[in-house]
């Protein structure tokens, strides 16, 4: 993650939360009793994307299951990679809790990520992860929803190629699609097993 993101990595996300948790707001309605609202984070939402059999996935078809999201492309060098593998070996050690958790990778580079790319990239990480790809417009929406923030970056030395820097937060969701929580790169395989085997009912 490149440093100068940081900030608008960070920033995004909160401003999400912050939005979505409405401010404890106290007047004084008849009966002079305070009244107290709250809501949920702004994370995620409908998404339509393509799967690795090339067929439209919504996040109706999901539904019904935990969801791990992440977020990244299949040419990324160590984050994405690195983070996939906190997950497989996550879920490995939740036994039968795994089995209502959908671990889902959504690339930001549709442009060489197609289906095909994405199901050989995913096999390496076992067969129970959903690779999602689509137009650019259909990425961009979903990352917007979901608060990723993401940078193409060129190539200056070789035209034609380039990386993208993204943020690198896993998000977990509910059984009907709300978010539940995030987890941030660096947490280790354990960390997640047993933050997700406290929260996956």
């Amino acid at each position: 993650m490149r440093t100068r993101l940081v900030a608008s990595i960070i920033a995004g996300f909160f401003i999400g939360v912050l939005a979505g948790i409405a401010v404890l707001l106290v007047t004084t309605p008849p009966g002079n009793q305070p009244v107290e609202t709250s809501g949920s984070a702004l994370v995620g939402g409908p998404f339509a994307l393509t799967g690795i059999d090339g067929k439209t996935v919504t996040d109706r078809d999901l539904s019904g299951r935990y969801m791990l999201v992440f977020f990244g492309f299949t040419h990324c060098p160590d984050i994405c990679p690195a983070e996939l593998q906190v997950i497989a070996q996550a879920l490995d050690k939740l036994s039968d809790k795994a089995k209502k958790v959908v671990p889902i990778f959504i690339t930001l580079d549709p442009e060489r990520d197609t289906p095909q790319v994405m199901a050989v990239y995913l096999k390496s990480f076992g067969p129970n992860f959903v690779g999602l790809s689509g137009t650019a417009d259909d990425i961009a929406a979903a990352a917007k929803v979901y608060r990723v923030a993401h940078t193409k970056i060129e190539n200056k030395d070789s035209p034609g190629d380039y990386t993208i820097d993204h943020s690198a937060l896993v998000y977990l969701m509910g059984p009907d699609g709300k978010y539940v929580t995030h987890l941030s790169y660096g947490t280790s395989p354990d960390e997640l097993a047993e933050k997700l085997d406290k929260l996956v009912q």
